[in-house]
């Protein structure tokens, strides 16, 4: 093996212990509980949750008394608040009921409270990701073609709902002489982020995966880098809303590389 592929391989076996300490941390993927839509509790009580939640207009209105035990900004909680969606880390939601974090979500116009619990049964579960060894092969050169304008389709999420998903080009590489594209999201640092599924999928991986690209070069060219196969969060807990591959993003080829299932003890 070349230094280089030695260099790659370490990388990716410290990208894989990241992966994992990210997911099984306190407020990683497995603790989340519950995602609760207001839409639901039109009387704004969540019987899994304290306080009385309402919408209003383009914020959350949170109820609370002593006995709720919530508090807001770290510090006990009564009357009223006017909350927004969390565009923070999970730790740093504004609102709390012990160690439980409270993460309010909004989309597509509907809002929701995340409950996440370090204590959940999943996060006691989890034992580790399968994931395949670092292979060379799977490290492919590609090009980045952007649209010439930004384009949603409407896909199925994980909850069944289908909901809006922003694609802002594709990439290409090739596999065995063979081209293949998958359509992708611009993040807004210029990375790339791609949903996709393959003759894996649903068999010896999960039913889909995520790919997150570095940002291409001026010229388009990225790294196709199918070792960072990434599970997504619904392969965690069932409460997130994932969205499916969109049309065409699923690979005839068997991706025998990155992240595959969740093992639990």
């Amino acid at each position: 093996m070349s230094t280089d592929a030695q260099q790659a391989a370490q990388d990716w076996i410290h990208w894989h212990e990241e992966r994992t300490a990210t997911v099984s941390a306190p407020y990683g993927p497995l603790s989340l509980t519950g995602t609760h839509w207001l839409s639901d509790y039109p009387e704004g009580r969540i019987p899994a949750l304290p306080g009385q939640w309402r919408e209003d207009g383009d914020e959350l209105v949170l109820t609370a008394v002593v006995e709720d035990g919530l508090t807001v900004d770290g510090k006990p909680f009564t009357g009223e608040a006017r909350l927004t969606a969390d565009r923070g880390p999970i730790d740093e939601s504004r609102v709390a009921h012990g160690e439980r974090r409270l993460v309010v979500l909004s989309r597509e116009g509907l809002w929701a409270v995340r409950d996440f619990d370090p204590d959940s049964p999943a996060r006691k579960a989890f034992r580790a990701i399968d994931a395949t060894p670092y292979d060379a092969r799977w490290a492919l050169s590609g090009t980045f073609r952007p649209y010439a304008t930004a384009r949603t389709v409407r896909v199925e999420n994980a909850d069944g709902v289908e909901r809006g998903l922003g694609l802002g080009g594709e990439i290409a590489f090739e596999v065995d002489g063979t081209e293949y594209t998958l359509q992708v999201a611009v993040e807004h640092d210029g990375s790339l982020w791609a949903v996709f599924a393959d003759a894996t999928s649903g068999n010896s991986s999960y039913r889909f995966r995520f790919l997150r690209p570095a940002a291409p070069a001026e010229d388009g060219s990225v790294t196709v880098d199918l070792n960072r196969a990434l599970l997504p969060p619904c392969a965690f807990a069932d409460h997130f809303i994932c969205p499916f591959p969109p049309p065409g993003n699923t690979l005839p080829v068997a991706v025998a590389a990155g992240e595959r299932n969740r093992i639990d003890h």
